[in-house]
């Protein structure tokens, strides 16, 4: 029996390489990069935000143990894109660019968002 691959419903209005800030939850008014957009499960992972333990088994490199801290994922509705010439939190928009381009823009400015550290 083949899985199922869920299919995004819609696009989002954050990427990775966005510098976001958390609207709601544990880690309100914090501020990070976006690390990891999660497209299955409509999350993100944002650097140094809603910081998880992690418990790592001894291993025979690792004999000991340790606890690691990393990032955990914050849903995609509790994040808000920061306009990078302003610096503050914004709501985005889709419209055309000069090259005829679909491409995101700051409802506040009026300003395009460049697409953030993505390749």
């Amino acid at each position: 029996m083949e899985k199922k691959v869920k299919l995004p419903k819609h696009k989002f209005h954050i990427k990775t390489g966005d510098i976001v800030l958390v609207i709601g939850g544990n880690s309100k008014g914090q501020r990070g990069v976006v690390k990891e957009v999660i497209v299955e499960k409509d999350r993100a992972r944002v650097e140094g935000v809603a910081m998880i333990t992690k418990h790592l088994k001894p291993t025979a490199q690792n004999p000991q143990g340790s606890l690691e801290k990393t990032e955990g994922s914050i849903h995609i509705s509790n994040l808000m894109v920061v306009d990078p010439t302003t610096g503050e939190p914004t709501r985005t928009g889709r419209k055309l660019n000069e090259k005829g381009k679909l491409q995101r823009f700051s409802k506040k400015t009026g300003n395009f968002i460049p697409d953030g550290g993505r390749k």
